[in-house]
C-alpha cells in the first residue's frame, strides 16, 4: 500500500523533469519581417549538420547545429543576402555543409563520380559479356551416331503415321 502512494508523486515528477527538458528544445527567434523568417527556414534547411550524419541543421539538436542556427539569424538581421550566408557557412565549414556544393574541381567527384561509376561498371559489363566464347559441346563420333540413328527412327515413325492417316 505504501508503495503505491509513492507511485504517483515519483511519476508526476518525472513527467515534469521530462516535459522540461521537451520544451527547453525548442528554438525561438523573433524576426522582424515574415520574409526574414521564411529565408531564415530555407537556409537551415539547406545547410547541413556538420556534425550529424547527412541531418539538416534545422532537424538536428546538436550544438553546433543550435550554433549555426543563431549564426544564419544574426547574418539574416544584419541584412546578409541568402548567397552572402552561404558563402559565409561554406568558408567556415567547407562544402560540406551544402546539400548542393559548387560544381569546381574539389567537388567533381561529388557531382560526375556517380555517373562515371556507373559509366564504367557498363562497360566492364559489356566487355566481359562480348569477350566471352559461345559454349560448344564437344560431340564424340558414336554419340553422333545415335542421334543420326534416332532422327531416322523419328523420320520413319512420321512416314508411317502419316500413310495410316491417309488410308
Amino acid at each position: 500500500m505504501n508503495m503505491k502512494r509513492m507511485f504517483l508523486p515519483v511519476a508526476a515528477l518525472w513527467l515534469a523533469l521530462l516535459g522540461g527538458t521537451a520544451l527547453a528544445t525548442i528554438d525561438a527567434y523573433e524576426f522582424k519581417a515574415p520574409e526574414d523568417e521564411q529565408r531564415f527556414r530555407v537556409l537551415v534547411e539547406e545547410l547541413r549538420c556538420p556534425k550529424c550524419q547527412n541531418q539538416n541543421v534545422a532537424d538536428s539538436n546538436a550544438g553546433l547545429s543550435k550554433d549555426i542556427k543563431d549564426r544564419v539569424f544574426r547574418l539574416i538581421n544584419e541584412g546578409k543576402s541568402n548567397s552572402e550566408i552561404t558563402d559565409h557557412m561554406v568558408e567556415r565549414f567547407g562544402d560540406f555543409i551544402t546539400y548542393r556544393p559548387p560544381v569546381r574541381p574539389l567537388t567533381w567527384f561529388l557531382w560526375f563520380g556517380p555517373f562515371a561509376l556507373a559509366l564504367l561498371a557498363a562497360l566492364i559489363i559489356l566487355v566481359r559479356k562480348f569477350r566471352q566464347q559461345p559454349a560448344t559441346a564437344q560431340v564424340s563420333p558414336e554419340q553422333e551416331a545415335r542421334v543420326q540413328a534416332l532422327l531416322r527412327q523419328l523420320e520413319q515413325s512420321e512416314t508411317g503415321a502419316k500413310q495410316e492417316e491417309s488410308k
